[in-house]
Formats: structure tokens, sequence, C-alpha cells
């Protein structure tokens, strides 16, 4: 699976999509953007999906990707942290060779 979620950052997946309203049909979509300064962005929302996602389960979370992120995105592992000092989704990609101090974007 080129995708993976702990079960940290599933739980925190499925709370933010209760909150939000958001529908059944309405899953996570995970996609890189061209942006960002290293090259490329994360992006993560909710939408339905479209003819040539792929479609993935994890810790009962359906997660959308669409073809051209899923090369740059596989073996990806996204966990949830909510520590005293950092709180939010850490992108675990091997296929980053260099990524921004911040996190958000990375070069591959």
């Amino acid at each position: 699976m080129p995708i993976s979620l702990t079960e940290r950052a599933a739980a925190e997946i499925q709370r933010t999509h209760a909150e939000m309203g958001a529908s059944e049909e309405e899953m996570l979509r995970i996609a890189i953007t061209a942006g960002g300064c290293s090259g490329y962005s994360y992006k993560l929302d909710f939408s339905k999906a479209e003819q040539d996602d792929a479609v993935y389960d994890c810790h009962g979370v359906k997660v959308l990707v669409d073809p051209k992120s899923e090369l740059l995105l596989d073996g990806t592992t996204i966990d949830y942290i909510d520590q005293i000092d950092q709180r939010g989704f850490k992108i675990d990609n091997p296929n980053a060779v260099r990524s921004c101090g911040c996190g958000s974007s990375f070069q591959a």
C-alpha cells in the first residue's frame, strides 16, 4: 500500500470528518501539488472519489490518491502528533530527498 495512516492519524481524521459534517461520500484525499519552498506540497482535504483515484482503507479511513500523486507518495506514512510543543499531522515520505524546515513541502 503506497500510503498508510497510524491509528492516531486515523482517529484524528475521523474526528475532523465528523466535526466538519462531511458526508460518507467525502473521503480523505491526499495529493501532491507543485509549490512550496522545496518544489512539492502536500494537500489533505475531504472530497468525493474521481474516476482514476486509488482508494485505500487505513484503520477505517478511506483514503483517495490520484495517479500522479500516488507515484510520489509510495511508502508514505502519516501520523498525528499531539504534544505540548507540536500538534498536527506528520508526513514521513521516503521519496522526499529534501524537505523544508516546516515540513510542509519537499523535493523528490
